[in-house]
């Protein structure tokens, strides 16, 4: 079984549909109490930071991550999900995360690029990565966001893109994981990364 957290910021039932696919049991929760004892957590997210990290701190669900996190339990943050993990986010102001990566997420450089960067895009993959074992870099995936996470250590990067600037795709830092696209809408590639994640 893996925990899916519900805290109203999206794209929730096509991480459940590709869970369910890949044959493992969705548990789906806001409450801050089985968040905290999961063996498995998925944080998904599509929205703003600053609205998100208020929502998650209003029923306990931020510090239930944490906590979860300390106690070992693999967590898997996807888009919006990956900014929360950071420090911090600039986005309409300066807004505090979960800071499980140490790192922060501003606006994304496109160099005139239009944003949001709705696009799949290839990547960069860290060969040292669970998260990627068995994809290459070079391989697709699907993003949509106008805001990069930025890692303090280039050692927690599992993978990286680039649109304008070069920029975190994917976070892995012990039991700590998450990709800045949408691996649920990214077909085969994205379903062996979800398929990777739930293996750990």
């Amino acid at each position: 079984m893996v925990t899916i957290v519900d805290y109203g910021a999206g794209n929730l039932s096509s991480v459940v549909n590709a869970v369910r696919f890949l044959g493992e049991t969705p548990h789906i929760t806001a409450r801050a109490d089985e968040i905290a004892s999961a063996g498995r957590i998925i944080l998904p997210g599509v929205g703003a930071f600053g609205e998100s990290m208020k929502r998650l701190r209003s029923d306990g669900a931020a510090d239930a991550l944490v906590s979860a996190a300390k106690k070992g339990a693999p967590i898997l943050g996807i888009c919006l999900g990956l900014q929360l993990m950071f420090d911090y986010s600039t986005e309409f102001g300066h807004n505090e995360g979960l800071g499980l990566i140490s790192g922060g997420v501003e606006k994304l450089a496109a160099g005139g690029l239009k944003l949001p960067h709705i696009a799949w895009t290839s990547i960069d993959v860290n060969v040292k990565s669970r998260l990627f074992d068995g994809i290459n870099s070079g391989e697709y995936f699907y993003f949509v966001h106008s805001y990069r996470a930025k890692a303090d250590d280039p050692s927690d990067e599992a993978a990286t893109a680039e649109y304008g600037e070069r920029f975190t795709a994917a976070v892995e830092r012990g039991n700590i994981f998450a990709t800045q696209f949408h691996p649920e809408k990214s077909g085969g590639a994205g379903l062996k990364v979800l398929s990777n994640f739930l293996k750990i």
